[in-house]
């Protein structure tokens, strides 16, 4: 009985890994908010064929109207990777801490890794600063983005104090791309979006969402200015659905290593816009903004 007993034991034991290694059947990339879902889905093509090659099953791409759809995705296991922000990342944490791992991260050009929540307004609109900003309609990107709401929400709130008295009107865009052509159409007098703030203004800076929004020719960079600035935020994690087979989360960090080597022009689209590299990042880097989304949510 004894003998029965141990082998039903080992036989337990490899198992569960061999469950556990179950080849996948397809491959799903969720992609955060920020552009139009076409634009979207334009822009990461090259990623889901490289993937697609790399697995050796199908990938396709998801582009869900807000951040919690990719949020949403990744924690019930319909999405397997994503590019998300901190803030966002510290929502999935907070809500089930094994749902993600977290890869890498952008390194930008000058070897940093993280970005500015940037202020903006139209150059005719008479606004240089935030202080010229009062009593006036302001844009945020979304609820869960990090440089589109969290940081600067936060920030602008200790220094103005609430917003919606500070501002005639605090609006929710939808999207960084949907706050860049909004204040540049008029729709709101200023807003926030995400930048390296390395490089040229007129360029959009080197990387980030008016970057984008410039390249595409959605906005000219001469028309807006910047008038505030965010302390640095770190840069968002490259996650994987922590569930997934070891070598399949093993081939997706190898390829996301070696982007900018073998296929910069991809690199560049993922990255909006130029970079050094994509780098190892670790759970501990984002301490402080988890910390921060628990006093946004009163945990």
């Amino acid at each position: 009985m004894k003998q029965l007993l141990a082998l039903l034991a080992a036989t337990t034991t490899l198992a569960a890994p061999a469950m556990a290694q179950e080849a996948i059947k397809e491959f799903n990339i969720g992609i955060l908010g920020g552009e139009n879902a076409q634009d979207r889905l334009t822009s990461t093509e090259c990623l889901r064929v490289s993937m697609e090659k790399e697995l050796g099953v199908p990938v396709k791409l998801f582009t869900p109207a807000d951040y919690d759809g990719v949020i949403q995705g990744l924690l019930g296991g319909t999405l397997d990777y994503a590019w998300l922000g901190a803030s966002a990342y510290a929502k999935i944490y907070l809500t089930d801490p094994e749902a993600v791992e977290v890869m890498l991260t952008k390194q930008n050009v000058d070897g940093s890794t993280g970005y500015y929540s940037i202020g903006f307004a139209r150059k005719d609109a008479g606004i240089a600063t935030m202080d010229d900003a009062k009593g006036k309609t302001f844009a945020f990107a979304d609820p869960n983005s990090t440089s589109g709401y969290l940081v600067p929400g936060a920030e602008l709130t200790a220094q103005y104090g609430k917003l919606e008295d500070y501002f005639s009107e605090v609006k929710m865009s939808g999207g960084h791309e949907q706050t860049i052509v909004g204040v540049a159409n008029g729709d709101f007098a200023a807003g926030v979006s995400w930048a390296d703030g390395l490089g040229n203004w007129e360029d959009g800076y080197t990387s980030g969402a008016f970057r984008k929004a410039a390249d595409a020719g959605l906005v000219d960079m001469n028309d807006i200015v910047e008038i505030w600035r965010s302390k640095l935020i770190p840069e968002g994690p490259l996650v994987v659905r922590k569930a997934l087979p070891q070598d399949v989360k093993d081939k997706v960090y190898a390829m996301m290593d070696t982007m900018w080597e073998t296929d910069k022009e991809c690199a560049y689209n993922v990255a909006a816009g130029d970079a050094k590299d994509f780098v190892p990042v670790k759970h501990e880097d984002y301490l402080g903004i988890i910390d921060a989304r628990k006093l946004q949510e009163g945990m």
